[in-house]
């Protein structure tokens, strides 16, 4: 709101609550929606790092007006038509490894909830009727606009929206209740019959579950206006209090030509696009994370995959020369780790600037390839770059990390070993084929044997 960096303090101690607007599932969420998904996940990961208690709430909007549409159109429920979309934004948020928030209520489910803030709306004033439907108006709350930075000092009075979406720069009173149209899935309330409006929705439920003043609103910056500019104007016209005391918004994923990515553009790709055509979740996670700082737009394109799944590669590789596994713990802030750990968590302080942190990871990375190069590595400075590594991993979560091997393998490398050492290479070349058999690729280095796991 004020458009400045600020020092971030929470209402309680080291407890952070957290609203994130969730996705409209009248169909599969694409990779523009999981862009904002995936910087609210980076923005949990470095709060929880930081050793705060997060409570996230994402909403998932299954009732709006392309919803009810599309449903009727089909001539079946609204939760009949949404359940495929909300099963398939779950198997989405595992693919991409997005931590789950603690909640994801459905405005379906929270209608009470909606109708009881409405009416604590009437009683104060902020509300008419017309044509059944019940709208706020805006004149009664002359904060509106703050957010979004707009000039409503020439609002025509009166003039009224009752669709979900309506044109950028165009304040006007927003519907609260949509009175019910022939052939709508409908509640009846005190209201009278209907729906919810699309706004009113978050209010309702974000109260609900993180109280009436909580820490944190997210979303993209779409939602900016109208969206969350009219809930902060029907909360805080309700109880008087700040709604969300900060607000974060992730800028617009990008195709080719610079146009917004969105479904109304037909200029998207879904997940499974992505998988479909073999670009892996890893590489999708890393790219739409670390290509842009989250309030820059970021331009999609096949070469952002190409780099990122090199660059996720680049960090495989890492942890695989560094050896076996030590203890998570193991060298915790010994050495170069602890020099380039301030420099990750000082950058993801600074306003979750992940592209700045992962320059000094890769910094550190180079720099200790070279020492393992050299051979001068000692075992407390490869524990403490693994330390490091999996610091890192925390927010990226995108390393895939050698883990311990079986007796039986341990026995063939060594075998392995031992028949290079007598120069046997036909038994040599004959275990590494059976190695690649169970899954395991041999790399011989200066430094002896490397081994990967590569299914």
């Amino acid at each position: 709101m004020s458009g400045q960096t600020e020092e971030f303090t929470p209402l309680n101690a080291d407890q952070v609550r957290m609203y994130t607007c969730g996705p409209t599932v009248h169909d599969y969420a694409h990779i523009g929606n999981f862009r904002t998904f995936l910087f609210e996940d980076l923005l949990r990961r470095v709060l929880m790092q930081q050793g705060y208690q997060v409570t996230q709430v994402m909403n998932l909007t299954d009732v709006e007006d392309r919803i009810i549409k599309k449903a009727a159109d089909k001539g079946i429920t609204i939760d009949e038509f949404t359940k495929p979309y909300i099963e398939a934004f779950f198997e989405d948020l595992d693919t991409l490894r997005i931590e789950r928030a603690e909640r994801y209520p459905r405005a379906t489910q929270h209608v009470a909830e909606m109708v009881s803030l409405i009416e604590v709306l009437n009683g104060k004033g902020h509300t008419y009727v017309s044509d059944g439907s019940t709208y706020f108006r805006i004149a009664t709350f002359p904060r509106y606009g703050r957010l979004a930075h707009l000039d409503v000092s020439g609002l025509k009075a009166g003039a009224r929206v009752d669709v979900d979406d309506y044109g950028k720069d165009d304040p006007r009173d927003f519907v609260l209740w949509k009175a019910r149209k022939p052939g709508e899935q409908s509640w009846d309330t005190p209201l009278g019959a209907g729906r919810p409006g699309w706004h009113i929705e978050c209010s309702a439920m974000s109260m609900k579950y993180l109280g009436e003043s909580f820490d944190i609103h997210t979303g993209g910056v779409d939602n900016i206006f109208p969206h969350h500019e009219n809930e902060i104007a029907q909360s805080e016209s309700a109880t008087g209090k700040t709604f969300a005391r900060y607000w974060l918004h992730a800028q617009h994923l990008q195709d080719a030509v610079g146009e917004k990515m969105s479904k109304r553009l037909k200029n998207f790709s879904t997940l499974r696009d992505l998988l479909a055509e073999g670009y892996q979740p890893r590489a999708i996670r890393y790219a739409l994370i670390t290509g842009a700082h989250y309030r820059s737009p970021l331009a999609f394109s096949p070469e952002l995959l190409k780099a990122a799944d090199s660059s996720v590669k680049r960090l495989d590789e890492f942890a695989v020369r560094l050896g076996p596994v030590p203890s998570p713990l193991a060298g915790e802030g010994q050495g170069g780790g602890l020099e380039v750990r301030q420099r990750w968590d000082d950058a993801l302080r600074d306003d979750l600037n992940l592209p700045a942190a992962v320059g000094h990871l890769f910094e550190f990375i180079k720099a200790f390839n070279t020492r393992l190069e050299s051979g001068k590595a000692t075992a407390d400075e490869r524990a403490a770059a693994m330390a490091m590594l999996r610091h890192a991993n925390r927010i990226l979560d995108v390393i895939e990390f050698p883990q311990a091997l079986g007796a039986e393998v341990e026995r063939l490398i060594a075998e392995r070993q031992a028949a290079r050492d007598r120069r046997d290479f036909a038994r040599s070349d004959e275990i590494r084929q059976q190695l690649l058999a169970m899954g395991i690729q041999l790399d011989d280095t200066k430094d002896g044997p490397r081994w990967k796991r590569i299914r």
